[in-house]
């Protein structure tokens, strides 16, 4: 079982490599043109929606599971 387990780290270690020799194109024009940061600040509002969201979702289900005990 370690064996088999060390072969499938080893397989995807060396795939891992391969695909870090290309460099990402898309990254570099955004970064260029200065759209990554309009990247950074969408992906990290949607982010703080969806924990704010679970938060709310969290208190509520909470107050709802003492009403009923």
């Amino acid at each position: 079982m370690k064996k088999l387990i060390s072969l499938i780290i080893l397989l995807l270690s060396v795939t891992s490599g391969f695909a870090q020799n290309d460099a990402p194109q898309m990254a570099d024009t955004f970064r260029s043109e200065g759209k990554i940061y309009v990247v950074v600040l969408v992906l990290s509002i949607v982010f703080v929606c969806l924990a704010t969201y679970l938060i709310i979702i969290d208190r509520k289900l909470k107050k709802l599971e003492d009403k009923v005990k």
